[in-house]
């Protein structure tokens, strides 16, 4: 049975992870490589600058600006989208009352029902979400101006995505919109997974919902809910963050840059400026950021595993 054990291990993982490391690890490499020249991306020709492109970015304005927008989408989204997730799949899977002749752990009625609405937005993709909102937010015509006039507060018109004090707080209720869904499904699965016996015995040692949802479904959900935290800060500094606001906001990434998070930065100064080699120092700085954001979540999350 050892006979060969090691090339047969080594004939089924050398293909994927020359894939991996193809279109993975070789683009990060050549990224770091471009940031020390001054490659416009539109030229085959260009020459060594050593660290110029950071010392620039160091004393780049709007840099700044977007590394702020970015860590406040990596720190704020995953903490709201991921409670109001566990919120909703606690609700769905054990919040219900006890009905007659019924299960003693259940859901609220109508959960099947809960679980499509939640999930629904994943269904459209984000392009079409971030249209959506954007004609939710005109001040004009837009349902929530709409709806303020028609409950009588025609004095409260917020310009959501024109007040550079509003438009990013605007821009994040998006992506907690679009992006809940999938967490609820995800908790939800967690949730359904943990044995009845467990719950009937805390409610026989008299805990009520909170006390349960802290003592008995959080710790053993623990695994899943990190695995999601750091899924959801890669999202919020990575394509959905792009997705919404390159398609929502004036600029993009206004007024007065924002909105603007780093990733759109990345985008505008490679394809709309033309400079390729300070985009890719740029993204070299949004990759230590995300590396460091998922280490972070990792180690605080660190807790002994829960068995059941």
């Amino acid at each position: 049975m050892q006979h060969g054990k090691y090339r047969f291990i080594v004939g089924f993982l050398a293909l994927p992870l020359g894939l991996y490391a193809l279109f993975v690890v070789w683009p990060f490499i050549q990224s770091i490589y471009y940031s020390f020249t001054d490659w416009t991306g539109l030229s085959p020709e260009f020459k060594m600058v050593g660290f110029d492109n950071y010392s620039r970015m160091l004393d780049d304005d709007i840099f700044w600006k977007s590394l702020q927008h970015s860590l406040l989408f990596a720190l704020l989204l995953p903490v709201v989208t991921i409670g109001l997730a566990l919120f909703f799949a606690f609700m769905i899977n054990v919040g219900g009352r006890k009905r007659k002749n019924g299960p003693v752990i259940t859901g609220v009625r109508g959960s099947s029902f809960y679980k499509i609405v939640y999930f629904f937005p994943q269904v459209l993709s984000i392009a079409i979400v971030a249209l959506l909102f954007a004609f939710a937010y005109n001040p004009d015509s837009g349902a929530l101006n709409s709806l303020l006039r028609g409950i009588g507060l025609d004095d409260v018109q917020p310009l959501w995505l024109g007040d550079p004090d509003l438009a990013l707080w605007a821009v994040m209720a998006v992506l907690v919109w679009s992006t809940v869904g999938f967490f609820v499904v995800l908790f939800s699965a967690g949730m359904a997974s943990i044995p009845a016996e467990m719950y009937e015995a805390a409610l026989l040692d008299g805990a009520n919902r909170v006390t349960t949802f802290f003592r008995v479904t959080l710790p053993l959900l623990w695994d899943t809910v990190q695995s999601g935290w750091v899924y959801m800060g890669i999202l919020a500094l990575g394509a959905e963050s792009f997705a919404v606001v390159q398609i929502m906001t004036t600029g993009p990434g206004g007024p007065d840059y924002s909105t603007t998070v780093m990733v759109l930065y990345v985008y505008q100064k490679a394809f709309r400026d033309g400079q390729a080699a300070y985009a890719t120092t740029i993204g070299v700085a949004l990759l230590v950021v995300t590396l460091a954001f998922a280490a972070v979540v990792m180690r605080l999350g660190r807790r002994e595993r829960l068995e059941y």
